[in-house]
Formats: structure tokens, C-alpha cells, sequence
């Protein structure tokens, strides 16, 4: 019983307390998450060639020829889309910025299927001046 106790009053004094009411971190989600399947290749050359989308009057472009129903407005000021597109059933796309240089990696599949798949998702802008070593479009 001795033993217990001890342990017990060891384990307080190195084990900080656990305070209930403090609010877990709030993890940065993304307002844009879209994907989707286009059968004509051929529209796969409308994704921007740098992966990256700063302005309205670019992504009303690629929602309109990727036929995006009721694309999302975004705050460009706050936010960029990143873009992917891949020929396997499946993919991701990973942003990393470090030193405010944004790159962007896609990882999926290698089962190629007809036609293509596309990811856009938003990431807050803040911090990023470049994207692949050359400096953020301006539109």
C-alpha cells in the first residue's frame, strides 16, 4: 500500500496536470477541396503549367473549361488554389513552402485510365513569394 502511494505521489509531481478546458488546436482546412474525372485529355493543358491559381479571372478559366459547377469563391488576398492532375484512378496533391518558396507534389496511382484527374485546393497565402524557385504570378 506504502508503495502504491508513493508511486502515486511521484507520478503527480513529474506528470504535469491536464487541463480539460483549454480548446485543441485548430487545424488550417483547406476552403476549396474539389476533384474530379475529365475524359477529354486534351483539357488537361488548362491546368496552370506552375500547379498554382492567384486570381479570380484564372480560376473562373479553368472552372469554365473543366465544366466546375458553382465553383467556390475564394479571397485570393488570404488564399491560392493549387492544381493537379494525374492519368492513374487516384492521387494526391502535398503543398510545402519552405523560405516562402511553395512546391507542390502529387503522388497516386499507376493504373493509367483514359482521360485524367484533377485536385484543386486552397492554402493560405501568407508566407509565400515564390512557387518552384520563381517568383508568384501576379494573375
Amino acid at each position: 500500500m506504502f508503495r502504491k502511494l508513493l508511486v502515486a505521489l511521484v507520478l503527480a509531481l513529474i506528470v504535469p496536470p491536464v487541463v480539460a478546458d483549454e480548446p485543441a488546436p485548430k487545424a488550417n482546412k483547406a476552403t476549396v477541396d474539389l476533384a474530379g474525372d475529365i475524359k477529354d485529355e486534351s483539357l488537361q493543358a488548362e491546368a496552370p503549367a506552375n500547379g498554382v491559381i492567384v486570381s479570380p479571372k484564372a480560376w473562373e478559366k479553368l472552372a469554365k473549361a473543366w465544366g466546375i459547377p458553382e465553383a467556390p469563391k475564394v479571397d485570393f488576398t488570404k488564399e491560392i488554389l493549387i492544381v493537379g492532375t494525374w492519368k492513374g484512378s487516384s492521387f494526391d496533391i502535398t503543398p510545402m513552402v519552405k523560405d516562402g518558396d511553395l512546391t507542390v507534389s502529387a503522388l497516386g496511382t499507376k493504373d493509367l485510365r483514359p482521360g485524367f484527374r484533377w485536385k484543386v485546393r486552397s492554402i493560405p497565402r501568407q508566407g509565400i513569394k515564390t512557387v518552384q524557385g520563381r517568383p508568384l504570378p501576379s494573375e
